[in-house]
């Protein structure tokens, strides 16, 4: 959820793809090239290797269920076979970020906008805007689980009315911290925690410091706290909100925002390492390595 790059949205224009009114373009397929499918091929084999054992099962059986290629940029229309008759979601391809109250209309209608271009290789630890494998890699699998398919549903339902409301921060940072950098309990493995938010599993340093450091906060997840949680978009992030499972973000996205976001609307909002009375730590980070500078 972002400005669009508007100059990325003309330089697609310009370069003949017919951009709809709702920001959708047809896949083009054929303006994928050896180093686009490289590039992918690059970061799929890393990643998967990378995510055994850190992120959730509901991913890893995600991404076999789509049958997602490690070889080549996938084809939209073949996910969408695997994905839609399983949770009614399926992907469309747009040019880069879409405008916040498209891309809530695309929620709220069980589409998830997936950027068609790849970033190239000198991008492959850094890039300021998603790509295709940020948005396919990153989101996707989890959205043929039933669970939190219906909680991105609901999650965009209740976004269209906070930004109706003029509330729409609030709902930014709960998808900031669940969908984008959110972790989930596990017992079993590194620090408690396993990884689901998209902004982590595709990426290589956010994944391993996410699960592994001991610099950042790791607190249990709380509605109110989180809505009031401002985030990082420059660096790693300073606190991880951690669910219990996918059926709390579930109920979450089905409350009543509306007395919520009216009692939330002018209440201070926290840093993004502040741990606060209340807070259920499963992790008190050290701030190691932690920027001065102002948080979103």
């Amino acid at each position: 959820m972002a400005t669009p790059n508007t100059a990325k949205l003309k330089e697609q224009f310009d370069a003949g793809l017919q951009t709809r009114a709702d920001f959708t373009i047809d896949q083009p397929m054929h303006r994928y090239g050896a180093v686009d499918h490289a590039v992918w091929n690059q970061l799929y084999t890393r990643q998967t290797a990378l995510l055994k054992g850190r992120v959730c099962d509901a991913f890893l059986e995600g991404v076999a269920r789509l049958n997602l290629s490690p070889d080549r940029v996938p084809s939209f229309d073949a996910i969408n076979a695997q994905l839609t008759p399983a949770t009614g979601w399926q992907i469309v391809a747009v040019p880069g970020l879409v405008p916040d109250q498209v891309f809530f209309e695309h929620l709220a209608n069980r589409r998830f906008p997936v950027t068609w271009w790849m970033r190239r290789p000198d991008q492959l630890d850094y890039l300021q805007e998603p790509d295709c494998f940020h948005d396919l890699f990153g989101h996707v699998p989890l959205l043929i689980n039933p669970v939190f398919a219906d909680y991105m549903h609901a999650y965009g339902r209740a976004a269209l009315a906070a930004n109706d409301a003029g509330a729409l921060p609030l709902l930014a940072r709960l998808y900031w911290y669940t969908v984008e950098f959110g972790l989930i309990r596990d017992a079993d493995s590194a620090n408690g925690v396993k990884i689901f938010g998209a902004g982590i599993v595709s990426s290589k340093g956010e994944t391993l410091y996410s699960q592994q450091s001991d610099a950042p906060n790791r607190i249990g997840f709380d509605l109110e706290r989180v809505m009031q949680t401002r985030y990082r978009i420059d660096t790693f992030q300073k606190t991880y909100f951690v669910i219990d499972d996918f059926k709390q973000l579930f109920d979450v996205a089905n409350t009543d925002f509306a007395p919520l976001l009216a009692r939330l609307a002018d209440a201070p909002a926290f840093a993004a390492g502040d741990i606060r009375e209340g807070d259920r730590v499963v992790t008190r980070g050290t701030g190691e390595g932690w920027p001065d500078d102002a948080d979103v």
